[in-house]
């Protein structure tokens, strides 16, 4: 029998009392010397290989056991330099990563979290390794799926359980995955084999004391030429391991040093090599050739297969997930749609600036091994992310894509973000030209029109909206362009410009943004969007609003027009096409204009066969892809209120030598109804873009794509792999409608808008279709078609078909004033 013998409740509380009142006593009698905390680490002095570490590179990674190692094992060098960059096209090397599967899990509930916790209750350690041995053994997603709640519940974080999955969860499986399977391909592609090289080698580092103050982990060790080599699939080097490496270069005088990376070594990275064999030299008598550097480019490829059920899936671009405003709300794992690297770089981009760099910090952390992609979480320039590839436009298998960035010049300290808002911005435009007629694709900021900005289904999409931000931002930039102190050729307008009374006459024009030729190559069953710029055209436009008050020239010749024509597009164009092309103000604008060219293959294609996108065409329902935060208060009247402000208030004043302040404003349009196209040879294809094909599959595989060594990103997504289960967001391949006729391409340019552009009396208008003159050239295509399905047919030929021209009466009310 065993017998509990319970102390009494009040003499358990005094022998805490007396106990607490006696550790106090010793506290203060003896200072209690053996709890004080330990002294911190001196920082390392010398270093000794540890006995022992290390095996065989071969062995290691899977590979047969080489009796010898080869005579051209190993790494090349640069002569002329410590940094050797191999020109080879870039490699892929695999590494698994199951967990990812599980992306579609969400927040556990009450139920899920008692369940969670069930295995062994009140050691957190002990119910993680119970429910992986179940997960082990059984084989099931469930079980899988209650082991990873489990690890949650034990993290000491406090993170919110998506932050934790991402951050944590996915960030250490990369960890442990990805570096071992760059080490695999090296040690393969460069014959580190043999009994020379061992890998997993540590190097003991001892403070003067003489006491062990940490270690220094190399991944690969050539015991003959005594080499420490470090392998980093992002290339970026950490500051405490080159500490070490100097504690172990000093330590360890005829050792060298070698840095492998998968990715081009930033001019700060390579810095990095260079200090340490100055130094190292340094330390050797002037010993030349002590550190290298070794740069060959490589993609990796994360091993994932979804799993129906838990594996999440993005809709963007996907045809048969469009289903109404609330299209990206995830309830469970979202089983319709696209995977990929560029959904996966996209969301877990921060969607402010702060929180950007608070990911960044915590990444930067957390990977001590380099498996980072290439300038981590905030690499990713998303403001200049482009759809730059559509294609598996296959009936029932919906559409793979691929988007093409910058990177961040310093993403460290100014990380990338808002990836998941310019995804959803592409998406939602190539939906948007698909769904509407183009006869509705106009915007229109006149003052002799306040009632036709444009039209009421377009201004209640994103697209609508950038066209007519664009649209007044280029008004802005027309007034700008026209300074003579900050640009020459605002100056040389104004003194060759018509004049009355002695003061010249204001360029009282229309601009309007137009596509110029766009470079494709339509092959491997998709087109690739090569190059996509855009032409600023202006025009004399006569205007009847006058700002109560205003002196202008009203008098003016058709030839003293047709001058101030010339001058502007001579002058002021330039200008204003140069910012449009590459000016962040326009990135959205350049971001829909590429999903527009996209949506006009699609196009072209569904007319030759119906794709998923089929009833999505010309339906005029485009209530799936409304404007979304932070611009849901945006409105076109808004903006109109804006643009005639700007009328009365002015933009742009300054001096001109014959004259005295002048305020002036501008006006623009922005006109996509012209699209041509040139698909270019394949030869020029493969020669002006190599390898750009295999990086375009690649980007659908990897998050960190090599597209040679240029600082260019690409990243792709799309339908779950056969097999899985899941619907990749196309149709039911059994289903075939009769498809709704849709005129198809001539394989030749249509220079006039595929639908005519409004007049700028009329906008909107486009009823009288001219007939299609033959194209001259015979090689381009256009995007649109020769009856009305154009793209933005209609951003009428002005679309913003009037401004107001130079108001003297407010330079004449200031000088009153004055």
């Amino acid at each position: 029998m065993n017998l509990h013998i319970r102390i009494p409740s009040k003499w358990r509380f005094a022998a805490r009392f007396t106990a607490a009142v006696g550790l106090t006593a010793a506290i203060v009698t003896t200072g209690l010397q053996a709890v004080e905390a330990a002294p911190p680490k001196l920082p390392p002095v010398s270093a000794k290989m540890k006995a022992g570490s290390g095996k065989r590179c071969d062995t290691r990674n899977g590979l047969p056991t080489a009796p010898t190692t080869p005579p051209d094992s190993g790494f090349p060098d640069n002569p002329t330099g410590n940094l050797y960059k191999d020109t080879a096209l870039p490699r892929n090397f695999d590494f698994d990563l199951p967990g990812q599967a599980y992306d579609g899990l969400q927040t556990p509930t009450a139920a899920q979290k008692t369940e969670a916790l069930s295995k062994v209750p009140g050691d957190l350690d002990k119910n993680v390794e119970a429910w992986k041995k179940i997960a082990n053994a059984s084989g099931k997603p469930a079980d899988r799926a209650m082991e990873i709640y489990a690890r949650y519940f034990a993290n000491k974080e406090n993170l919110g359980f998506k932050h934790w999955f991402d951050k944590r969860y996915i960030r250490n499986q990369i960890n442990n995955h990805k570096g071992s399977g760059f080490e695999r391909q090296l040690v393969k592609d460069y014959k580190l084999i043999g009994p020379d090289w061992l890998c997993e080698v540590t190097v003991e580092l001892f403070d003067k004391n003489g006491d062990k103050v940490g270690e220094r982990r190399y991944d690969a060790y050539n015991q003959k030429n005594k080499e420490f080599n470090e392998f980093k699939s992002n290339s970026k080097l950490t500051a405490q391991q080159l500490a070490n490496d100097r504690v172990v270069a000093k330590s360890l005088p005829d050792h060298k040093f070698r840095f492998t990376g998968a990715k081009p070594f930033t001019k700060g990275q390579a810095k990095l090599i260079d200090d340490l064999e100055r130094d190292v030299r340094n330390m050797r008598n002037g010993k030349t050739g002590q550190v290298r550097g070794n740069q060959r480019m490589y993609n990796p490829v994360p091993k994932t297969t979804p799993i129906k059920g838990y594996s999440d899936h993005q809709r963007w671009f996907a045809p048969a997930c469009q289903t109404g405003t609330t299209q990206l709300s995830a309830v469970g794992a979202n089983t319709c749609g696209t995977r990929g690297p560029a959904n996966d770089r996209a969301l877990s981009s921060g969607k402010t600036l702060e929180e950007a760099k608070r990911y960044q910090r915590d990444a930067n952390r957390l990977d001590p091994r380099g498996t980072l992609p290439r300038g981590g979480p905030g690499g990713v320039d998303f403001t200049t992310m482009e759809l730059r590839y559509v294609g598996g436009l296959e009936k029932g298998k919906g559409m793979s894509y691929s988007m093409r960035a910058d990177q961040m010049p310093d993403p460290d300290n100014n990380p990338g973000f808002g990836g998941e808002a310019r995804m959803q911005l592409s998406s939602d435009a190539l939906f948007t030209w698909l769904a509407l007629t183009p006869e509705k694709f106009w915007v229109n900021l006149n003052p002799d029109q306040p009632d036709k900005v444009m039209d009421a289904k377009f201004g209640k999409t994103d697209a609508g909206r950038v066209l007519l931000d664009a649209d007044l931002v280029m008004k802005h930039d027309f007034s700008e362009a026209l300074n003579p102190d900050k640009h020459p050729g605002g100056r040389l307008y104004w003194d060759t410009a018509p004049r009355r009374n002695g003061i010249p006459c204001f360029p009282g024009t229309r601009f309007w943004i137009e596509p110029d030729e766009a470079k494709v190559r339509e092959q491997d069953g998709g087109i690739y969007i090569l190059e996509s710029p855009m032409d600023v055209s202006a025009q004399w436009l006569d205007v009847d609003y006058t700002v109560p008050g205003s002196t202008e020239c009203t008098d003016l010749s058709d030839a003293e027009k047709k001058a101030i024509e010339r001058s502007v597009n001579a002058n002021i164009v330039p200008v204003i096409q140069e910012r449009v092309n590459k000016d962040p103000k326009y990135a959205e604008l350049r971001a829909v204009y590429n999903a527009r060219v996209a949506a006009e293959y699609i196009r072209q294609q569904d007319a030759k066969s119906p794709t998923d996108f089929h009833d999505i065409i010309n339906s005029n329902d485009v209530s799936a892809w409304p404007i979304r935060a932070p611009h849901e208060d945006w409105t076109r009247e808004k903006v109109w209120d804006t643009y005639m402000q700007s009328i009365k208030e002015g933009i742009e004043w300054f001096e001109l030598e014959y004259g005295g302040k002048l305020y002036k404003q501008g006006v623009g349009g922005v006109d996509f109804s012209k699209q041509p196209k040139q698909n270019i040879p394949k030869a020029q294809f493969d020669t002006e873009n190599r390898d750009l094909d295999n990086t375009t599959v690649n980007s659908g595989k990897s998050d960190d794509a090599s597209y040679r060594d240029l600082d260019t990103l690409y990243l792709g997504a799309g339908p779950a792999t056969d097999g899985s289960g899941e619907d990749p967001g196309g149709e039911d391949p059994g289903d075939d409608p009769t498809p709704t006729p849709t005129p198809s391409g001539t394989g030749k340019p249509t220079n006039p808008p595929t639908t005519p552009a409004p007049d700028p009396t009329n906008p909107g208008g486009g009823d009288n279709t001219p007939p299609t003159p033959e194209d001259p050239d015979g090689d381009l295509a256009d995007t649109g078609s020769n009856t009305p399905v154009g793209l933005i047919a209609g951003v009428a030929a002005a679309l913003a078909t009037a401004g107001v021209t130079l108001t003297w009466w407010m330079r004449r009310r200031r000088t009153a004033q004055e």
